[in-house]
């Protein structure tokens, strides 16, 4: 019977690129177990019925992120909605690097933090660090504000309204992290994702650097000698940031990500390989 559901279902999401796997998903979810448990087990009504809405969603275009509001990252379950961008595999990159760098204690503020996937597992990773998680969407402030409580950071991050492009940051913390807008305007509403999430997470300006020029100086004048500034950023603007960086920093080095695509710079003022969050 499970079998000839999800044939059912998967036949019916001719717009999926994975069809049966997003309805092995959406039933494992709709029935509470494990995707492997739904081979020993019939569906309720209440089950089947659940499940045929998550169905009817996904048809409409609507992501199964969205549909069972909650995106792994770094190992760690968080809560996203259509306020936030779902989160990525590549950005892990961009977490994995701020922890080579970070010592013990450091103050870390994420800029455009969105569901505060970046910010927060940060903050799981390094037990002693603090973490502000900045955005100007009041939306994806509120799904931070979730992910904060449902990890139990509240003692150690928060939460508050930042318009990187009209405001200056705040001082103290010796590293910054931002994902932000980086895709072209018109390249932007090309894009299948714009369908279904937030196009202002997107936007980055005609040539998708316009967050980065303002991130860079602001970050240069609100970091510490020994502080860094980590920037995801697309896959083909590695140059183009990192001269963007020199302006104010000493250096900037771009990394890839597993599928070997520009994804990281890194900035500061002193050598790469510095440690920060701790006497240099």
């Amino acid at each position: 019977m499970v079998n000839d559901i999800l044939r059912s279902a998967a036949t019916q999401l001719t717009d999926s690129p994975e069809p049966l796997l997003d309805a092995r998903v959406l039933l494992a979810h709709a029935a509470g177990v494990r995707d492997s448990a739904l081979l020993f087990r019939d569906l309720t009504e209440s089950e089947k019925k659940t499940f045929d809405g998550y169905i009817a969603l996904r048809k409409k275009g609507v992501p199964v992120a969205y549909i069972l509001k909650e995106k792994e990252f770094m190992g760690f379950s968080f809560y996203v909605d259509e306020n936030t961008l779902i989160p990525r595999p590549d950005t892990e990159c961009l977490v994995e690097r701020v922890l080579e760098r970070a010592a013990h204690a450091p103050r870390i503020l994420d800029l455009c933090t969105g569901s505060g996937c970046i910010g927060i597992s940060l903050a799981l990773m390094i037990s002693d660090s603090e973490v502000l998680l900045t955005d100007i969407s009041g939306g994806a402030l509120k799904a931070a504000a979730l992910n904060i409580k449902q990890h139990r950071l509240e003692s150690r991050v928060s939460a508050k309204r930042l318009d990187v492009l009209t405001e200056g940051f705040p001082t103290g913390f010796n590293i910054i992290v931002s994902n932000p807008p980086y895709i072209p305007t018109e390249a932007a509403k090309s894009l299948e994702v714009s369908r279904s999430e937030p196009f202002s997470a997107l936007d980055g300006g005609a040539d998708g650097l316009k967050f980065y020029r303002e991130i860079i100086k602001k970050s240069a004048a609100a970091l510490p000698a020994d502080g860094v500034l980590a920037l995801e950023i697309g896959f083909d603007q590695g140059e183009s940031v990192k001269a963007l960086a020199l302006e104010y920093f000493r250096d900037a080095e771009v990394f890839r990500d597993y599928a070997d695509n520009e994804r990281v710079v890194i900035c500061s003022f002193k050598d790469s390989a510095i440690k920060i969050g701790e006497n240099v």
